[in-house]
Parts: C-alpha cells; sequence; structure tokens
C-alpha cells in the first residue's frame, strides 16, 4: 500500500435536489448548480482549481468538459469517470489520491446524472455486458425471472440467502426501509420525504422478495460536487479550517475470486467491501466501534443489511439483522445509518450518489446537520459499491479531531456567508454568487448559454 504523503481535505460540498427522471433537467444544469454551490461553499473561485474530475454514467464522452466549461475555460486537466454506482466515490478517491501525492493543491469533483424511467438498463446490446458473468452465476445458482429487474433480482437473492443462513425475516428488510424512509423526512434534497409504517412497506407491490417497492431506491436525476485541497491550500486559509473535514482514510477496491463462489451474497461484493473497509479503518487508526453515523449503499435494504456485516458493524458476521431489530441503526442506536434518508428515499443519481453522501457526513461533522445530528460526532463512515465492480470505503473525521459542535442554523449562514444552512434548507444562488466563483479572466458566455436561467427558474 502506498502512503498518503500529505493529508487531504474535503473543502466544500455542495448538491442538487434528487428529483425523478422526467427529461426536464439537463445534465450541464445540474452539475453547474451542484459545482457553483460547492465552490460557494468553499469560498474559492474556479480560478483556484487546479483540476477537475467528472463523474457519470449516463453520457457521452467529455460530458464532463461541457459541465465545467461552464465555470471557466482555464485549460486544466478534466477527467471523466463511470465506474458504475460508486461513480462518484471513485472521483473522490482520484482527487485524493492525486492531492495527497503533489499532483494538485485544489480539485473539483462533480458528479451529476440525467436518467431514464424505470429500472437500470444496458443501451448497449451489440457487445458483452460487463455483468454478464455475474448474471450468468446468479442465472446458475438461484434462477432467473425475466419478469423482474435483474438488479432486484441480484440484491433480492442475497437477501434470501441472508435469511436462509442467519434467520433474518422478511419484516427485517422492511424495518430497514422504514428507518430510512423516516429519516428522509430531514433532508431537504431528498427525492422521497415520505413516512411509511412497517405493514405499509410489507403490504407494497413486491419486485422481487424480499424486496417490495418501498424497499428499492428510485432512478433519480440528481448532481452533487465537493472541492478537495491539499494541507498547504488549507493552512493558507486559515478562517475555514472549522469546516475542512480530513479524508482519515480510503480504499477503492474491486472484486476478489469469491465472486464466484456460488454464493448470492459473495455475488454482490460482500468481500471487496470487507477488505476496503478493513483498509480505510487501519489507514485512518480506527474500528467499526468509533463510528457515529454512516452513509451506506443501500441501493435495496437487502443490500444494506449484507453490508451493516461486510463493514463489521454488526457484532458478528451474520447478525446484522439483530441490530436492526434492537434499533441499532437509528437514532438512540449504536451508530445511525443513513440519516440523509438513503439511496432508497434520497434517490440514486448514479454519478451524483457518492458524492452526495460525501456531503451530508461533511456536514454532520461540521455541526451543520442540526435537525439531524447525532450528539458527539467524531468520526464518520461511507460505503458506495458499484457491481461490476469496484467499492469505495471512506473514514472521516474533523480537521480539528474534535467532536462535531452543535450550530444554529443562523450561525451558519453567517460562517458560510450564504445566510442559511444548506444542510437543512435546499436554495438557489445568485447571479452575484455565480460571477463571485466562475474564472474572472476565462470565462465563455457560450458555454453557459442559458443554463443560469433554467437552474434559477427551479427555485
Amino acid at each position: 500500500m502506498v502512503k498518503q504523503k500529505e493529508p487531504c481535505y474535503v473543502l466544500g460540498v455542495g448538491m442538487t435536489k434528487f428529483i425523478k427522471p422526467r427529461g426536464k433537467v439537463d445534465y450541464t444544469e445540474l452539475g453547474f448548480e451542484a459545482g457553483v454551490k460547492a465552490m460557494l461553499d468553499a469560498q474559492i473561485s474556479y480560478d483556484d482549481v487546479d483540476q477537475g474530475v467528472a463523474c457519470y454514467c449516463y453520457g457521452d464522452s467529455t460530458c464532463g468538459q461541457r459541465v465545467f466549461y461552464q465555470f471557466g475555460m482555464t485549460g486544466i486537466p478534466i477527467y471523466n469517470v463511470n465506474n458504475n454506482c460508486s461513480t462518484g466515490s471513485t472521483g473522490l478517491a482520484m482527487a485524493r489520491t492525486i492531492i495527497s501525492h503533489g499532483g494538485a493543491d485544489c480539485m473539483l469533483v462533480v458528479g451529476f446524472e440525467k436518467m431514464m424511467r424505470g429500472s437500470l438498463q444496458t443501451f448497449f446490446n451489440d457487445r458483452e455486458n460487463p455483468t454478464g458473468t455475474s448474471g450468468m452465476m446468479m442465472a446458475s445458482t438461484r434462477g432467473y425471472d425475466a419478469k423482474a429487474p435483474g438488479a432486484a433480482q441480484m440484491f433480492g437473492n442475497a437477501g434470501r440467502e441472508y435469511m436462509e443462513k442467519y434467520g433474518a425475516t422478511l419484516s427485517d428488510f422492511a424495518e430497514i426501509a422504514r428507518i430510512n424512509h423516516q429519516h428522509s423526512v430531514n433532508n431537504p434534497y431528498s427525492q422521497f420525504r415520505d413516512v411509511y409504517t412497517l405493514d405499509q412497506i410489507r403490504s407494497a407491490p413486491m419486485i422481487f422478495s424480499p424486496l417490495t417497492k418501498l424497499q428499492c431506491c428510485p432512478t433519480s436525476d440528481g448532481g452533487a460536487a465537493a472541492v478537495l485541497v491539499s494541507q498547504s491550500f488549507l493552512d493558507a486559509r486559515p478562517h475555514l479550517k472549522s469546516q475542512a473535514v480530513l479524508i482519515a482514510g480510503q480504499s477503492l477496491q474491486t472484486d476478489q475470486p469469491s465472486l464466484f463462489s456460488r454464493s448470492a451474497i459473495d455475488l454482490m461484493g460482500f468481500e471487496m467491501t470487507q477488505r476496503a473497509a478493513r483498509s480505510a479503518m487501519q489507514e485512518a487508526g480506527v474500528t467499526p466501534q468509533d463510528f457515529q453515523v454512516c452513509e451506506l449503499h443501500d441501493c435495496f435494504s437487502a443490500n444494506e443489511m449484507i453490508v451493516i456485516d461486510s463493514l463489521g458493524l454488526s457484532s458478528a458476521p451474520g447478525k446484522a439483522h439483530e441490530l436492526v431489530r434492537a434499533g441499532g441503526i437509528t437514532y438512540g442506536g449504536k451508530i445511525l445509518i443513513n440519516p440523509s434518508g438513503g439511496l432508497i428515499s434520497k434517490g440514486h443519481p448514479l454519478g451524483a450518489t457518492g458524492i452526495a453522501q460525501c456531503a451530508e457526513l461533511v456536514w454532520h461533522l461540521r455541526g451543520w446537520a442540526n435537525n439531524r445530528a447525532v450528539p458527539h460526532t467524531r468520526w464518520a463512515l461511507q460505503h458506495n459499491l458499484g457491481l461490476g465492480g469496484a467499492v469505495v470505503v471512506t473514514v472521516y473525521r474533523r480537521a480539528d479531531g474534535g467532536e462535531a459542535p452543535t450550530l444554529d442554523s443562523a450561525e451558519v449562514g453567517t460562517l458560510n456567508t450564504l445566510g442559511y444552512n444548506p444542510a437543512t434548507e435546499a436554495k438557489g444562488f445568485t447571479m452575484e454568487q455565480v460571477n463571485r466563483v466562475r474564472s474572472k479572466e476565462k470565462s465563455s458566455e457560450w458555454a453557459l448559454q442559458d443554463t443560469l436561467e433554467k437552474v434559477q427558474s427551479r427555485f
């Protein structure tokens, strides 16, 4: 393992509301809004940015340049990243690696996705599907249902195996979804903010047992962005240290041969998550018991169940359902999981998901998430999974190493110069604020076209 040479911090975050995919909002608007908000939050301009990373799955080559050119045309390197559902956190890992090894002092990572309605699908039917071998393994071990979405079958089969091996019940999986929906009420960016009873979740239309519709994440349009900086960049701005969050440990892993062990749980990347968690925690010098809050990849309630085990958050493998039953993953429990509502409620615009998880945890560690905070938060854990496959596990802590305070929104609005708290209120921005973050000398009005007017019309 290559040792980190310099600390890397998240200095700014921003995101759009996650919305139903209706084709009315383009990726240029989503990326622009998220990027502007992140730079405003970091109190920088695009002229401070050394390199950019664009994260998306559904789009043509160089969509990243099309988004970033709206901030300015400064000639900096812009990387376009596609790593399935872990695309956003892969972009964060790339930026952190570059900064930590002296390649840049300030990087802007922007994730965006404009999706189609319905379940995930491939648009290339004339070539091998990257998850085709996983599909064949599933079919040979558990069968294939032509009427059910492929992803729901894969994760649903993992849930079935979990019930068979460890004694979990249908209600345990439904309880995970109930909790996530309950948490979403306090997240202004969440696609869905409705509360459901356990019976309502269990009686919702069955997609693939044990997964009802309310236990499956929706397709979504959305954007999220983060500004990552070096120690020297932060040291030159001491007034911002209270909002800087250290990436204390991080690991991007891909699959091991165990993927094809004929276990439905292993087929969902159990080992690569386990390895990534151990590596990230070892780098940060923490154990699973040190975390107060976690954002994990609950694309389906069944995945949250097996990930609780693979991250080491349960007392032992196969005990995740016992933690769920005991109220251990919500307020007052062992660890708060998915205070944002998770993918199940917040939504899942693929390229933006990992960065939105980062934003949520940054707000908690700053003490800005005052309507959904956990007392004494010192460490935060992020898990973002992509089949095919890749997983990123990240450990965050405050730059000062202390506990997160609890700040009221008025105080936050003064600190960030925006006049409001973006953790608890989703707002737009003014033309003056856009001009504050755009490149002062190398901007093109052609690159913006009518994006600004479209973004502002949504607020």
